[in-house]
């Protein structure tokens, strides 16, 4: 696989471990020792990055574990583990993070759905915003919000003919289902920068499914 350059953007690596603890539950410890090691992150097998909110999990290497997901796996098979991965790493921790802890409260729990869509959302890219390098922005249309990543680390560095951000589309509709109090949404990325897009978004329908 080839390297991709460091970024010199970071993720803090509670939410890379987050996320590599999440893709071990989802494939085991071998595959994701087989998974580290064709990422050129062979340092990493059993060695964790640290529970802490330091910003030094480079943005290259976690684009570059997306990557080795579709080269192992096929671009349908790494997308399904990103997806759920994603959302696991969102169900695991993140929810526990400041901006959306009250979340769990009761008084949030009763309003109606439209709001707590409306309060929730931008929460959800408030925290990547402060805990990191990744810069997000959400704009509200009639029938969607719109979720922009401006630097994007899970494509970040690569080159595909259609979006390759599935990790990011898990943790929006596992926070989403969090938010919304068990409710599951469309997501759809419509911009990548892999596919020469200048940001990543992503389309969130209103309107639940089913």
């Amino acid at each position: 696989m080839a390297r991709i350059p460091k970024s010199g953007l970071y993720y803090p690596n509670k939410i890379a471990r987050i996320y590599i603890q999440a893709l071990e539950d989802v494939m085991g410890k071998n595959g994701l020792n087989a998974i580290l090691n064709l990422a050129g992150l062979g340092s990493v097998v059993d060695n964790y990055p640290p529970d802490d909110l330091e910003r030094q999990f480079d943005f290259a290497d976690f684009s570059s574990l997306n990557g080795a997901l579709e080269e192992m796996y096929g671009p349908r098979g790494g997308r399904g583990l990103a997806l759920r991965a994603g959302r696991a790493a969102f169900a695991s921790a993140l929810k526990n993070f400041g901006a959306l802890a009250g979340a769990g409260d009761l008084a949030f729990k009763v309003l109606p759905l439209s709001a707590k869509l409306k309060i929730g959302v931008p929460s959800m890219a408030k925290i990547f915003s402060q805990v990191s390098d990744q810069h997000s922005t959400v704009e509200d249309s009639d029938t969607d919000f719109i979720y922009t990543i401006h630097k994007c680390p899970s494509c970040w560095g690569r080159q595909g003919d259609k979006p390759l951000c599935h990790a990011g589309a898990g943790l929006l509709l596992e926070g989403l289902k969090w938010v919304s109090g068990g409710h599951e949404f469309r997501v759809t990325e419509t911009r990548c920068v892999a596919v020469g897009d200048p940001v990543c978004v992503y389309l969130i329908q209103k309107d639940p499914v089913g």
